[in-house]
């Protein structure tokens, strides 16, 4: 099924006190079962070096600016399996969640410079300086912002080797389905880069192996 066309790409500034916040665009690629495939960068100084990643949303709501899903890392080293994590979200939709994190050890300067890595964040960037984003209205704005926090490991355990203390500044794109992230941890390598394109496979069944969610 196609993605519903955005017509407008620049974003309004809401004005008035009753004007209400709109939801962002309800794109079908980022619906339940949808799956997505690609690579996270965890190069550091030492070494290039790139995990394959798959990505399948398993829940979805809008109205409350939520989302979950399990991530899927292959070729990892020191682990015997694929490491599959679920993980929860937060749209940044202005409503429930603004582009500041307050929390996980981000702060807003921390944000900014996360967020900034995207093109299309820049048309925004005077406006959350200002107040979050809290006065956008994102309804047509063709990029969907997102947070997603790793909550635990579905078929390893804690002592795997890798950690899930930070979480990923992540940015969707509705004409196409791409999704763009940003692994943030204090105390891992910066700016670890997630690239994660839709698959055809949708909704008919990815390649995942069957885990029992908690």
């Amino acid at each position: 099924m196609p993605v519903r066309v955005v017509e407008s790409s620049a974003p309004s500034q809401i004005t008035g006190g009753n004007n209400e916040h709109s939801l962002p665009p309800a794109c079908t690629l980022l619906s339940v079962g949808q799956a997505f495939a690609g690579t996270q960068n965890v190069s550091s100084l030492q070494k290039d070096e790139a995990w394959r990643v798959n990505v399948r949303i398993q829940g979805c709501d809008l109205d409350h600016g939520y989302l979950c899903g399990t991530m899927e890392a292959l070729n990892v080293p020191l682990a015997d399996t694929p490491v599959v994590t679920f993980w929860e979200g937060e749209i940044v939709d202005t409503k429930n969640y603004t582009f500041f994190t307050g929390k996980w050890e981000a702060t807003p300067e921390d944000d900014i410079r996360h967020w900034s890595k995207f093109p299309s964040f820049n048309p925004l960037l005077s406006q959350v300086e200002a107040d979050g984003g809290k006065s956008l209205d994102l309804s047509n704005y063709p990029y969907i912002f997102m947070r997603w926090k790793e909550q635990y490991f579905v078929n390893v355990g804690i002592d795997c080797g890798l950690t899930i203390a930070g979480f990923y500044y992540v940015c969707f794109s509705c004409s196409d389905g791409s999704i763009n992230g940003f692994y943030y941890d204090p105390n891992s390598s910066p700016f670890q880069k997630l690239e994660l394109k839709s698959t055809n496979e949708g909704r008919s069944g990815f390649s995942f192996s069957s885990y029992q969610l908690q």
